[in-house]
């Protein structure tokens, strides 16, 4: 199961079952649970915990210690959950005491090849992040974004659940949950409704939908106007998820 070349440190704890790949180098304060594979010319450093049953590919890096000038090497963390693909070349940083110390990935999360996820990012559930895709630091990514290939995202930006960016996307404010942009700097397009049909739901909550990204977009209306008329529709949950992610915007959103 461990390549006889693969070199693991006394002080990682890996489960009975994980495979390590030739060349590949696990450090100290790395734990692994059972069904992880770890291909070869692999790097993980620690702290960093990772889940079950991943899958990590050639010459990814993970667990380094982040690119932040300010970075001193204090004792921080990374947290991957279970069921990841995390293809070649992918890396993936630790936190920093600036933030909460701690980088997090969630659950069945496919990141392709090449793609960039900095300190402090919080990721959430069934993204899809494609090639060469750039995670800037303190980033927060809600479930089942799909950010296409090439996309760059500023630093403390916030990506709600099931937004979508086009290819070689900027971006460089807040995306809310559903929407679609795409450009440099990336601009709204509209909302995912194929993905929304896709996964059942009702015409009543994509009807919903929407009009809710009608007033927030195609009435010239600020957002804390939107915010009110939005706040007087007699929504569901998929609504409210729209409107938390409005009300979480720091940078503002994008336009």
């Amino acid at each position: 199961m461990i390549h006889n070349t693969a070199i693991i440190d006394a002080g990682a704890e890996l489960a009975g079952d994980v495979q390590v790949g030739p060349y590949s180098i696990i450090g100290p304060d790395v734990k692994i649970a059972s069904g992880t594979v770890i291909g070869p010319h692999v790097v993980i450093q620690g702290p960093t915990t990772i889940g079950r049953d991943n899958r990590i590919f050639q010459f990814a890096s993970i667990g380094e210690a982040c690119q932040d000038k300010k970075y001193n090497g204090e004792p921080t963390a990374l947290e991957i959950g279970d069921n990841n693909v995390i293809r070649e070349h992918v890396t993936i940083h630790r936190g920093t005491i600036q933030d909460n110390g701690l980088t997090r990935i969630g659950d069945n999360n496919l990141l392709m090849v090449g793609v960039h996820v900095a300190h402090d990012c919080m990721i959430g559930n069934n993204n899809i992040f494609a090639n060469t895709t750039g995670i800037a630091g303190h980033v927060h990514i809600g479930d089942g974004v799909i950010l296409g290939g090439m996309t760059g995202v500023h630093q403390f930006c916030r990506i709600g659940s099931y937004a979508m960016t086009a290819g070689c996307s900027l971006v460089l404010k807040d995306i809310p949950a559903y929407v679609m942009v795409g450009g440099n700097p990336a601009a709204a397009r509209s909302m995912n409704f194929e993905g929304m049909r896709r996964r059942g739901w009702s015409p009543e909550v994509v009807s919903q939908l929407r009009k809710a990204y009608k007033i927030v977009y195609r009435q010239g209306q600020t957002l804390e106007q939107a915010l009110a008329q939005l706040d007087a529709l007699a929504g569901g949950a998929e609504l409210q998820v729209f409107i938390d992610s409005l009300r979480a915007s720091e940078r503002g959103i994008t336009r």
